[in-house]
């Protein structure tokens, strides 16, 4: 082949899957007149690595959404696909998988057991997958040591602060390596500083774990922290945007 006939073509890698795929999603409760329609077309992605905040007046959808992306509730309609699974195909047992596996769950309620110590409770999700108990408490240690409370290993949740309480229920989350975090208004019961802190603590985990967060909040402050915002309202997503950069 001489050079004047000689073509050159490059390679276009193809884009990665996003994370969290949304389309079309409707869910209502109740039927006839009292039926209260939570979501209503709701349609979006997460890109793998991001930190997405998703806002909205009480009673938008955001935690009926977080729950339906979580796998903890069913849609009426539309798809969802979590890391290349699509849950529909799902029944319940592969629902449990996923959430054990590749979901960890932030709470505003911490959802922390008052009878273990912060190290025991970041262990409960080693514990169900039977992890080697010399893993597991690797793990539980470069966590704990991940989000500050190395010196707090011991110590009950009665005993921690809110933020100190939260901290461990981030840790917690990551034990099993999740490719997606949902959390539900996670610094709801923190006083502003403090819920700062902890959003900061996420945006640094989302980077440092590799992980994909979807984080539902009210706080202003809290949401320029975010690579990304959704509005919720009345059940329709009515604002996508690129959050300030920090």
């Amino acid at each position: 082949m001489t050079e004047s006939s000689a073509t050159t073509t490059t390679a276009v890698a193809p884009a990665a899957e996003p994370m969290v795929r949304v389309s079309g999603l409707h869910r209502s409760y109740g039927t006839g007149a009292a039926a209260v329609h939570a979501l209503r077309g709701v349609s979006f992605t997460v890109p793998r690595g991001e930190l997405i905040a998703l806002k909205g007046r009480s009673g938008s959808g955001k935690t009926t959404l977080l729950n339906l992306v979580g796998g903890l509730d069913t849609p009426d309609s539309g798809q969802i696909t979590v890391d290349g699974t699509d849950l529909a195909t799902l029944g319940e047992n592969g629902l449990l998988a996923l959430r054990r596996d590749r979901i960890g769950f932030i709470f505003q309620s911490f959802g922390l057991l008052p009878i273990l110590t912060a190290a025991e409770n970041v262990g409960v999700p080693l514990r169900l997958r039977r992890a080697d108990p010399r893993e597991r408490e690797e793990r539980v240690a470069l966590l704990l040591a991940l989000v500050g409370l190395g010196d707090h290993a011991a110590q009950r949740p009665g005993e921690l602060s809110g933020g100190q309480k939260q901290r461990v229920a981030i840790a917690r989350a990551l034990a099993n390596r999740p490719a997606l975090l949902i959390a539900d208004e996670p610094t709801g019961q923190l006083d502003a500083e403090t819920g700062l802190a902890v959003m900061e603590l996420l945006r640094a985990v989302v980077r440092s774990e590799g992980v994909t967060a979807l984080v539902a909040t009210h706080d202003a402050q809290l949401l320029g922290l975010a690579d990304r915002v959704l509005e919720l309202a009345d059940g329709h997503l009515v604002e996508h945007e690129r959050a300030p950069l920090p």
